[in-house]
């Protein structure tokens, strides 16, 4: 028997991970990442999403873009469990190298060592890095 998981109409669901590096603003990448989340989800694949390095920035608590003239999409963030994406992660080393902890994002994550972080990007079938 496939370990592979069916959706309702019996096709296979590949297990999709979005890998967020880049902070938040200054670039197009972190947005792009979020609505091809959202795409994703519509069609009821299994995705979850990483942040790593200046990527944990991306659900970081009380963003203010006022002073370079970019709406705030974080959150947007918020929107994810509507859409049943509820495997957040955050690589550890990366939240703590910026003094930040689990209480300083808008949505929950679980939290994850760099060799965990590691292992969990092994079990995907195909990984988007932003």
């Amino acid at each position: 028997m496939s370990d592979e998981m069916m959706d309702e109409e019996g096709g296979v669901v590949k297990k999709f991970m979005y890998v967020n590096r880049k902070a938040p603003y200054g670039t197009i990448y972190a947005l792009e990442s979020l609505e091809v989340v959202l795409i994703a989800a519509a069609f009821e694949q299994d995705v979850s999403l990483a942040f790593i390095d200046d990527g944990v920035y991306q659900i970081k608590k009380g963003q203010d873009t006022s002073g370079i003239d970019m709406k705030n999409f974080s959150p947007t963030y918020r929107a994810l469990e509507m859409y049943d994406v509820e495997k957040l992660y955050v690589e550890k080393e990366s939240m703590e190298e910026r003094g930040l902890t689990e209480e300083d994002f808008l949505v929950p994550v679980e939290v994850l060592g760099r060799q965990d972080m590691a292992d969990m990007m092994e079990e995907q079938d195909i990984i988007l890095s932003f």
